[in-house]
């Protein structure tokens, strides 16, 4: 039987390249031996995709795309298929932690500078799957044909009617009708279910490749095939797996712990993942008081609402992503990681992020004239940090860069400083009880806590120099 088995493994490695493609992806491929937390948002967004594409099926299993029946096959979903709600909520919930570990993603590349030289098309690769994850989710949104998913749906649309000569016809061939309707909702469930999927797992499998050809970005920018053994391994690398296949899992299970907590206790998130009014039915004629898009499009909608004329603020928000696409050949200088650029990346880097932040909230309020003016200044901020980007980057003053990578401390070591950084704001003077014992209780150190606090000043005022 063994060698049946055996002979049955040869033959098929003989005409597929199995083992070839696990080396040279996993056993075999080097990564930098300095990889922190920031690096464990790429595989759990694979993770997060995996789980979006197995609900996904097992939701259309139960789901009609019909404007009569989609609002009651959902609440059928949620109350008579059996761990229907768990799914539905895996889904829902999946969405928003598959943005947030995008965004945080998308944030380590800014910080760590992925998308220079020789990455660029690593970062284009991404940036493609950016967008065809916010129309994955825009088309997803319309399904549980909801008061929020319909109203949301057509305000969307009709931005496209604003682009001159052929903005009518092509809301017109976006919704196949006049308004919202039954054509609408069966066009975005094909390409929620089949088209856009496909994309998403070509784009991968090219973001994947392309990583693995030039080799991955670490903590100090350093590339690590330029130091090799005289075996030709990089001497600051180790075997993608086991090492890093362990480190992420240990990331997983830390990961689905806040994920399962939002699932079972908070699904709805405060209506930020599922909005209360899409627990109504959609209703042509009765407009919710106040339309949001999902959280995540937010920042882009403020962008869009900031602008008076309706043309004009379509095209800024759609260069707020386009402009994102450009982040290779605005940024001009030449070292890569933040740790050793000057000040004035950091301070533009942090200002990018608080921006993007509130803008964030912004697009989740009213459009008061206050609200919009704040909108206004936070949008000009936002392409401050890339249009100015070619002319602040060269003004630079960075660091000297280390031929080798640098230590990164392990947990243990980050554990002793966090222990020995409490001793130090707390004290255990001994005290009487009432019963004649003495007890040691824990008490603020004020003395520490200001030695504490003002080392730690000093040292993000040092990176912002």
């Amino acid at each position: 039987m063994k060698n049946r088995v055996n002979k049955c493994c040869d033959w098929t490695l003989e005409r597929f390249p199995l083992s070839k493609l696990w080396n040279e992806h996993m056993a075999e491929y080097y990564a930098p031996k300095n990889f922190n937390f920031w690096y464990f948002f790429g595989s759990l967004a694979l993770l997060m995709l995996v789980n979006q594409f197995i609900t996904g099926i097992l939701l259309t299993m139960n789901y009609k795309p019909d404007a009569k029946l989609a609002f009651d096959s959902v609440e059928y979903i949620m109350r008579d298929v059996n761990w229907g709600w768990l799914v539905r909520y895996m889904h829902s919930t999946g969405a928003s932690a598959f943005f947030i570990l995008i965004y945080l993603h998308m944030f380590r590349g800014m910080m760590y500078g992925s998308y220079k030289k020789p990455r660029e098309l690593i970062w284009i690769f991404g940036m493609l799957l950016f967008v065809c994850l916010m129309a994955e989710a825009f088309m997803g949104y319309l399904l549980p044909w909801g008061q929020m998913s319909y109203w949301g749906a057509q305000v969307i649309i009709s931005l496209f009617s604003a682009i001159p000569v052929i903005g009518d016809e092509l809301s017109l061939w976006i919704r196949g009708d006049y308004v919202i309707s039954d054509a609408t909702l069966n066009r975005f469930f094909a390409f929620h279910v089949i088209a856009v999927p496909l994309a998403l797992i070509i784009l991968v499998f090219l973001h994947i490749v392309a990583l693995h050809e030039v080799g991955s970005n670490n903590p100090d920018g350093i590339e690590i095939k330029e130091s090799k053994d005289p075996w030709g391994k990089p001497v600051d690398g180790i075997p993608f797996h086991p090492y890093y296949t362990v480190k992420d899992i240990v990331g997983v299970a830390v990961f689905l712990f806040f994920f399962c907590t939002v699932i079972f206790y908070m699904p709805e998130m405060g209506g930020y993942f599922l909005e209360n009014a899409n627990f109504i039915p959609a209703d042509p004629l009765m407009t919710p008081e106040h339309i949001e898009p999902s959280w995540y499009f937010t920042p882009f909608y403020a962008i869009l609402r900031a602008v008076p004329d309706k043309f004009a603020g379509v095209i800024a928000m759609g260069g707020s992503i386009v402009v994102l696409f450009l982040l290779p050949w605005l940024d001009r200088c030449p070292v890569k990681s933040i740790r050793y650029r000057g000040g004035i990346y950091k301070k533009a880097l942090a200002l990018f992020v608080v921006s993007f932040l509130v803008l964030g909230y912004l697009g989740t309020q009213p459009a008061t004239p206050t609200f919009t003016m704040i909108a206004r200044v936070f949008t000009v901020i936002y392409f401050a940090f890339f249009l100015l980007m070619p002319i602040y980057t060269r003004w630079e003053k960075p660091k000297a860069v280390p031929k080798r990578v640098t230590h990164e401390p392990d947990a243990e070591e980050k554990y002793a400083a966090l222990v020995e950084a409490f001793e130090e704001m707390t004290t255990h003077e001994p005290l009487k009880t009432s019963w004649g014992a003495t007890a040691f209780p824990v008490s603020p150190n004020k003395e520490g806590i200001k030695h504490v606090l003002t080392r730690l000043l000093e040292k993000l005022k040092r990176s912002f120099e």
